[in-house]
C-alpha cells in the first residue's frame, strides 16, 4: 500500500505501451496530499494560486486551500439531481473571469419527480456563496435512468462554452440530432446559439449541437496552442475513444463501436468503422474508463509537452497518450495508488492535480521539483 506523505518522493511503477510491446520503468514522482474530502470530488478549477473550486458529486461545492487542505462549503446551488451517475458534475473558469466573475457548472437538472437532465449553469462567487445562479442550457436530453449524463466544459477563448452530453442510456439519441443527448454542444458565454453554428436553421435539428454520435464523452479540452478541440469517451466493454472533435462530424455511436455487448462477446454496432464517420485517434481496449481530459503545456513535466492525461476509474491510473508522427504511444502512471481517479487538472505552477473517488485531492510534482 503506498502512503501518501507530503512533498514526500515515491518511486511509482510505470507501464508504457508502444506499438503494442509493453516495457517497465521505475520514474520518480513527488505526490502530496492535499486534502481528504467526503463524497467523490468531480470537478476541479484552480480559483487562484492557493484555492481550488471542487464539486461533489452528492451536491456540494467547495473551496480547497491547496496549501492547507482546509475546506469551505459554498452556499447558493440549485436543487440537483443526484442518483445514478447524476450530480453536480464539472466546474470551469473562463477565460474572461477576472473581467465578467462568472464561474461555469454542469449538473443533473431535475426535470420531473424522478427524471433528470444535463444543464449548463453559471453563477458568481460572494464570499462563501454563489450569486447570480443561471441555467444557460437546459439539454433536451431528460430520463429516468441514471446513466451518461456526461459531462465536461471547456472554451475557446472567443467567446463560446462547450459541454458534453452522454446519450442517457438510450443508444438511439446519439444520432437523433432532434435532442441533445448524445452530443457536445457549443454556446456563447451566455447559452445564447452561435450563428456559426453548423446546425442553425436546419429545422429540428437543435442548434446547440456542435458535434454527435458520442456514448458517454467525460472528458473534454480545448487546446489553445492548436486551437483544436479533443474529448474522449466512454465505450461499452472496451472500445473507449479520444477524439479530436471536428464541427458537425458524427462519431458514429452505437452505429459503430469498438466495443462488445455487455451481454455477450458481440461487437456493438455494425463495424468498428464507416464512411461518413470519424475514426478515433486513440482506442482504448479493454477499457480504462477515461474521466477527464487535459493536454499538458506546462513546464514542469517537460517530456509531457502536449500530451494527452486522462483519469481512468476502471484501471484506476493516470493514463498519458502521446501522438507523434502518425503513431500511437500510451504510457501508464500511478497504478500503484489503486485509486479510481477521476479528474486532473494543470496547476497554474506546472503541478498536476488530481482527484480521486475516494475523496482525495492530490498534487502530483517530477521528483526533482
Amino acid at each position: 500500500m503506498l502512503q501518501l506523505i507530503k512533498k514526500m518522493s515515491v518511486s511509482l511503477l510505470m507501464t508504457v505501451s508502444i506499438l503494442g510491446h509493453a516495457v517497465e520503468a521505475e520514474p520518480q514522482f513527488q505526490i502530496e496530499k492535499i486534502s481528504q474530502l467526503q463524497g467523490i470530488p468531480w470537478g476541479m478549477a484552480q480559483l487562484n494560486t492557493d484555492t481550488l473550486l471542487v464539486t461533489i458529486l452528492d451536491g456540494q461545492l467547495l473551496k480547497v486551500d491547496i496549501l492547507t487542505g482546509e475546506t469551505v462549503e459554498l452556499s447558493g446551488l440549485p436543487e440537483i439531481a443526484r442518483f445514478g451517475q447524476g450530480g453536480l458534475l464539472d466546474v470551469a473558469i473562463p477565460p474572461d473571469f477576472k473581467d465578467t466573475g462568472w464561474v461555469y457548472f454542469t449538473y443533473a437538472h431535475p426535470t420531473t419527480s424522478d427524471e433528470a437532465t444535463t444543464a449548463l449553469a453559471r453563477a458568481k462567487l460572494l464570499d462563501n456563496a454563489l450569486v447570480e445562479w443561471t441555467d444557460l442550457v437546459i439539454a433536451d436530453a431528460s430520463s429516468s435512468k441514471g446513466q451518461h449524463f456526461g459531462s465536461r466544459i471547456a472554451f475557446d477563448g472567443q467567446g463560446h462554452v462547450f459541454f458534453s452530453v452522454g446519450d442517457r442510456g438510450k443508444r438511439a439519441n446519439a444520432q437523433d440530432l432532434s435532442n441533445h443527448a448524445g452530443s457536445i454542444l457549443r454556446v456563447n458565454m451566455d447559452g445564447t446559439v452561435p450563428a456559426d453554428n453548423p446546425y442553425v436553421r436546419h429545422g429540428q435539428i437543435r442548434p446547440e449541437i456542435w458535434s454527435f454520435g458520442h456514448r458517454n464523452p467525460q472528458g473534454l479540452y480545448f487546446d489553445q496552442k492548436t486551437q483544436h478541440l479533443w474529448s474522449n469517451e466512454h465505450g461499452p466493454r472496451g472500445g473507449d475513444e479520444i477524439n479530436l472533435i471536428r464541427v458537425g462530424a458524427n462519431y458514429g455511436w452505437p452505429i459503430v463501436s469498438y466495443g462488445k455487448e455487455y451481454w455477450a462477446p458481440i461487437q456493438v454496432g455494425e463495424s468498428t468503422s464507416k464512411e461518413g464517420v470519424e475514426e478515433p485517434k486513440k482506442v482504448f481496449i479493454p477499457s480504462i474508463a477515461p474521466s477527464s481530459l487535459l493536454i499538458y503545456r506546462g513546464d514542469l513535466f517537460k517530456e509531457w509537452n502536449g500530451d494527452f492525461l486522462s483519469t481512468a476509474l476502471a484501471l484506476r491510473h493516470l493514463n498519458n497518450v502521446k501522438l507523434k508522427s502518425g503513431k500511437v504511444y500510451e504510457t501508464r502512471f500511478l497504478e500503484d495508488l489503486k485509486e479510481r481517479l477521476r479528474d486532473v487538472i494543470e496547476a497554474s505552477d506546472g503541478s498536476l492535480l488530481i482527484s480521486t473517488d475516494s475523496g482525495k485531492i492530490l498534487q502530483l510534482f517530477p521528483a526533482h521539483y
